[in-house]
């Protein structure tokens, strides 16, 4: 059995670490109440606009016209991985990073073998797992969380748009992390570029609505916009799951302390009474040994 002192020191340390805990689940709950409005905020928007080019597009013959919306078969392929900056917050990272190595794996294979598949991480430990597992990161957004605004987030967008339009890459696919609630974060992948139009079906709805400007001029700038709206809520989907998963993991680890603190008092108070029940023996044997 362990002495007392070092019973004592481990109390002591499991404490510290209790406290530690503690307190960043309370900070990570008021970060999860701010994101949390803000994905909540944003996603109603994002639906109709998406609900919008859907039904602008279904009535249009030359939809395709945009840049990006043409269809090209994915010779090069760019995933963004979207994870943080930070740990302790559970398997948020390492199961979003392997959902985004499993993509690469099951469906971009031959342009993972020929190199022609490139990663772009916005979080270090995203970063940091793929470096690990030894795949090469080409481009980080890791600043982006220090101030994460619409303006920021449009700014990334429009460069990984105009490398789609340049032709650098054929496909772009998005990784994140669905927020659904605290305890819940669905790992998700979306093809960011090109944007899938809706097959035409018959049954659609036709509304007698004036356009001004023309349909093809609306949709033009409808595309852009959607696209900078979908990354935006994308991230703010991961940041918002990140605090959850953090939260989680914090209370997880706040609850583990306080049993192993439970353990160890008790651990303690067996050690100190058999520590005097010994002295008491040499009392007593000390005692005897005197009258005889």
């Amino acid at each position: 059995m362990a002495g007392l002192k070092e019973i004592r020191t481990r109390i002591a340390s499991v404490k510290t670490t209790r406290q530690v805990t503690s307190a960043m689940k309370m900070v990570s709950a008021a970060k999860l109440k701010k994101a949390q409005d803000a994905i909540m905020q944003i996603r109603p928007y994002a639906e109709k606009l998406h609900e919008i080019l859907t039904s602008l597009s279904a009535s249009l013959e030359n939809v395709e016209d945009s840049v990006y919306t043409q269809p090209r078969h994915p010779e090069k392929v760019l995933i963004i991985l979207v994870a943080s900056n930070r740990g302790l917050c559970g398997g948020f990272n390492t199961n979003i990073a392997k959902k985004a190595i499993e993509l690469a794996n099951s469906s971009y294979f031959n342009q993972l073998q020929m190199g022609k598949l490139d990663f772009m991480c916005i979080g270090k430990i995203g970063q940091r797992n793929l470096k690990h597992r030894g795949y090469s990161v080409v481009a980080d957004e890791n600043d982006l969380y220090n101030e994460l605004t619409f303006e920021n987030v449009s700014r990334i967008a429009q460069e990984v748009m105009k490398a789609f339009e340049e032709k650098k890459y054929d496909r772009v696919e998005l990784v994140y992390n669905q927020f659904r609630n605290a305890a819940v974060q669905i790992q998700a992948t979306e093809q960011f570029l090109p944007v899938e139009m809706p097959e035409e079906t018959g049954d659609s709805a036709n509304y007698d609505f004036i356009y001004e400007p023309s349909k093809e001029y609306i949709i033009q700038e409808l595309i852009p916009r959607s696209l900078k709206i979908q990354f935006y809520k994308a991230l703010l989907d991961s940041h918002a799951a990140e605090h959850g998963a953090r939260m989680t993991a914090m209370h997880q680890a706040t609850d583990n302390a306080t049993t192993l603190l439970g353990d160890l008092t008790l651990q303690y108070n067996k050690a100190r009474q058999a520590a005097i029940t010994g002295e008491i023996l040499e009392i007593v044997g000390g005692a005897e040994a005197l009258k005889g």
